[in-house]
């Protein structure tokens, strides 16, 4: 049960598929009928796994969790693109992927690993001149987007079956999976999007400790 109390509470939820993480948060505050409810760091509606919604007092922490290191598990497949780099738009390319080894894929994932330079995808809420880069992105207008320095502590392929690769990323505030997956694919010159994301962890949060959507009730 949450409590509709002003001291408010951090909630672990599990976002599901297709739900925005806004979504979750209109969720609770219509269900509580709460007047301060925020979320700490936003999962794409693909997106699967752990949202911290805070409400009431509790909100003024949202800053701190969205500092916090991030745990993403998922899949990609090589071999195909799309210009969202996940399942939001049609395919726009396809090549020839036979030639790829799994030591060439374990080995692609080293210049992912440290502090990088990464460049957003077209389709992220980046702001350019007080517009969402996915929007001007959806509208057919070509964007370019400044690097931003991230740090990346894990990248592991966590299972191999080409041309499917599942991976486990451990990485800072800030970083696109969307981006790694999209340059890893042209780092083995096969092309990559992702097929799945969901996230695991933040900071100490678990996603196995997170409750439903279908808990949230009176």
């Amino acid at each position: 049960m949450i409590s509709p109390s002003e001291d408010g509470e951090v909630i672990l939820v599990d976002k599901p598929l297709e739900w925005t993480s806004f979504d979750v948060v209109k969720k609770i505050r219509g269900t509580y009928r709460l007047k301060k409810v925020g979320h700490a760091g936003t999962l794409d509606p693909l997106a699967t796994g752990l949202l911290i919604v805070c409400t009431g007092k509790k909100t003024k922490q949202i800053e701190s969790f969205m500092g916090l290191v991030k745990e993403y598990t998922g899949t990609m497949e090589i071999g195909k693109t799309t210009p969202s780099v996940d399942l939001e738009t049609e395919f726009d390319s396809e090549s020839d992927w036979s030639m790829i080894t799994e030591e060439v894929c374990h080995s692609a994932t080293e210049p992912f690993i440290g502090d990088i330079l990464q460049v957003p995808p077209l389709f992220s809420a980046v702001k350019i001149k007080g517009q969402r880069a996915y929007e001007l992105a959806r509208q057919g207008k070509k964007t370019k987007l400044a690097p931003r320095h991230v740090n990346v502590s894990e990248f592991q392929l966590t299972k191999i079956e080409l041309p499917v690769i599942e991976f486990l990323i451990v990485c800072s505030k800030g970083t696109y999976i969307r981006s790694i997956v999209r340059d890893f694919g042209e780092k083995i010159g096969t092309g990559a999007y992702m097929k799945s994301l969901r996230r695991t962890k933040i900071g100490t949060h678990s996603v196995e400790h997170a409750i439903t959507i279908d808990q949230i009730h009176r």
